[in-house]
């Protein structure tokens, strides 16, 4: 039987990874996709720098239009990045009648609308497993595996180099600052990391789990984002004395009023297997109404884990080359004719628990004082630390964590917080959920 025919756009880590795992497996891939697949042409920056991979029998040029446009070329795998270039090689790919396997994030995120309709209209498939927890294989999991289900929340990990900077914090007793540091010495951390510490790469990939969960269009700009930079050392050794860890999570949770999709710094209780999730490494729960709670794990980054992502969607592009268009497995999960415009929620209208933590002079009154305001906004307290204030100090760190709450009614009470005589500074906030 012919080859099925392979062109990548970018030679990179990914990339490199991708043609490592496509010659080394090459027999077990071609048994399990009932073709051989073969990498045929590719295209990178440059064609002297040395690569990780062996690019001998590849077609090598600069010009990833010269992959898109070849008519040789059956399916492209886009593994450059970006928005602007990716998109218009993408749609280019697609109105060649070519499918596409990519693991851009932002791309889905922000244009995979356009590009799911644009591959509906000329019957091609756009895989997208690695553009998700690096090798975990979480998007076939809830898009198939789960299909039975009612998908009622989930809860991941989803970005590699908070979780590293966060369990740094907790074990070693370090500075933000300082792990971020050491992040960007290793590499798993950018030059420019906001992407990483402020939520946003988290927030890409939590549109595309919730789209495929609730049958809902991908949404990225309604998504909350709270970072990781604000976190202090004292807030990690106070959430582990209440018995709790903090985690930068995407979570999205569908209620009677619509989906909560917000990514933030969360405390989950230790007992929780997410929560002992360390390092790098990714996890996703996710909660269906038959199955329960469910939990995947793996290295959400690297070169053969995401290409093993990438290896995965083309057999099964491979295997259903042949099939009807219509008897595929929508993009989305659900039929295109089939997502629904359920609302997503504001901020303001989130309930969830929250860990508060303010700096109060060391007199009576001041206690009763932010217990009278949390109450006035049908706030109740749930558990209460005050530390001994330091030689010299006349003022000391209260530690609190509360009920369920709107929250606008947390925010509207931290304002009047602030503003007591007796209260110094911002009140940190941290939400809370049990993920029960």
């Amino acid at each position: 039987m012919i080859p099925v025919k392979v062109g990548v756009l970018g030679l990179g880590t990914v990339g490199g990874g991708t043609v490592n795992v496509l010659k080394r497996n090459a027999a077990e891939i071609a048994r399990r996709a009932g073709r051989e697949i073969v990498v045929s042409r590719a295209s990178a920056r440059s064609l002297t720098q040395k690569r990780i991979c062996d690019t001998q029998g590849i077609a090598l040029t600069v010009d990833p239009f010269e992959v898109v446009n070849d008519p040789e070329i059956d399916i492209v795998v886009e593994l450059i990045g970006g928005y602007d270039m990716a998109k218009q090689l993408v749609l280019t790919a697609i109105a060649n009648g070519k499918h596409v396997v990519t693991a851009n994030k932002a791309l889905i995120a922000l244009h995979g609308n356009e590009i799911f309709a644009e591959a509906s209209k000329k019957g091609v498939m756009v895989m997208f497993e690695a553009a998700v927890a690096g090798g975990i294989p979480i998007i076939k999991a809830i898009r198939e595996g789960l299909s039975g289900n009612r998908i009622n929340w989930l809860a991941g990990i989803i970005n590699g180099t908070g979780n590293f900077i966060l369990t740094e914090m907790r074990d070693k007793g370090r500075d933000f600052s300082d792990v971020l540091s050491e992040a960007q010495a290793l590499g798993y951390a950018e030059a420019d990391p906001t992407f990483d510490v402020e939520g946003i790469d988290a927030a890409h990939k939590l549109t595309i789990l919730a789209s495929i969960a609730f049958g809902i269009p991908l949404q990225f700009d309604k998504v909350f984002t709270e970072g990781i930079s604000q976190i202090t050392r004292a807030d990690v050794g106070y959430a582990e004395e209440l018995g709790y860890r903090i985690k930068h999570l995407g979570i999205a949770r569908k209620t009677e009023q619509g989906i909560e999709l917000r990514v933030h710094p969360t405390l989950i209780p230790k007992r929780r297997l997410i929560a002992n999730v360390d390092g790098v490494m990714n996890a996703v729960l996710v909660s269906g109404d038959a199955v329960g709670p469910t939990l995947y794990y793996g290295a959400g980054a690297g070169a053969e884990p995401t290409a093993s992502a990438v290896v995965a969607d083309l057999v099964d592009v491979v295997r259903a080359m042949t099939s009807d268009p219509e008897n595929r497995v929508p993009h989305l999960a659900f039929q295109a004719d089939a997502l629904i415009d359920t609302p997503v929620l504001a901020a303001d209208n989130i309930h969830t628990a929250y860990y508060l933590r303010l700096t109060a002079e060391d007199k009576p009154g001041v206690l009763a004082d932010v217990s009278r305001i949390l109450a006035s906004h049908q706030i109740s307290i749930e558990a209460l630390i005050q530390k001994e204030p330091m030689v010299g100090e006349s003022s000391v760190p209260i530690i609190m964590l509360t009920q369920l709450t709107l929250e606008k009614e947390m925010n509207a009470a931290i304002v009047e917080i602030e503003a007591l005589a007796t209260v110094s500074g911002k009140v940190s906030r941290i939400r809370l959920e049990t993920l029960g």
